[in-house]
């Protein structure tokens, strides 16, 4: 039995949304996003405290793209995965592993919008930075899905892949703080990957949201 532990609209969402694209027979432990997660029961499952966890056969991972990985390599290696050695194996990797750069800046203006409820600590200057931040990272998928090649529909001309799971959720963590603006190829894409049964299963119910806004406008002192 494979078991997530999950809290809703984080990182975590990547892999429960992987997982419901594979169709592999798993289980979801929904945890709090709070200091529950640095309780030793879940340290031992995640030493920085952070999610996902996952307990596969006896074992334990985290970090988001080493799972990825490893559930594509046995689960799926040339449909959500690319085996290594195939044509599209590196730029698998890349995108696949890109999703955490999008991710840490969202984490950034989540800490900044979400997580900090004095404004008195709140910073405007980190806030723009982030989103600058976040507008490159629009700028780098824009670039690719706008590249001349026959059916690019998707982040590989192979088709559909978990790089496409692994960044699609990225952005819609980032969208909550910087809307798509100029960006028409990306708010296309992230329209088609979005109407999958797989991501609209991992969705939230509204009591498990961590975002109670759809967009947070950018905040002044």
């Amino acid at each position: 039995m494979i078991t997530l532990h999950h809290c809703p609209q984080t990182r975590s969402m990547r892999t429960l949304w992987l997982l419901n694209e594979i169709g592999v027979e798993f289980q979801v432990q929904i945890h709090p996003f709070d200091k529950s997660l640095r309780a030793p029961e879940f340290l031992s499952l995640s030493p920085a405290g952070r999610v996902p966890a996952l307990e596969i056969d006896g074992e334990r991972m985290f970090e988001t793209g080493a799972i990825t990985e490893y559930l594509c390599e046995r689960f799926s290696p040339d449909g959500l995965g690319r085996s290594a050695g195939t044509p599209g194996r590196m730029e698998w990797l890349v995108w696949v592993h890109f999703a955490e750069t999008v991710s840490q800046h969202t984490a950034a203006l989540t800490q900044q919008h979400v997580a900090i409820y004095d404004d008195s600590m709140r910073s405007p200057t980190v806030m723009k930075l982030e989103s600058a931040r976040v507008r490159k990272c629009y700028d780098a998928i824009e670039a690719r899905l706008s590249t001349p090649v026959e059916n690019r529909d998707y982040l590989l001309t192979s088709g559909f892949s978990a790089a496409d799971v692994s960044v699609g959720q990225a952005v819609y963590m980032a969208r909550h703080f910087r809307t798509f603006g100029d960006h028409p190829e990306l708010g296309r894409w992230f329209e088609r990957i979005t109407e999958r049964p797989a991501f609209r299963a991992s969705l939230p119910d509204e009591a498990g949201r961590l975002y109670n806004q759809d967009f947070y406008p950018a905040w002044e002192a």
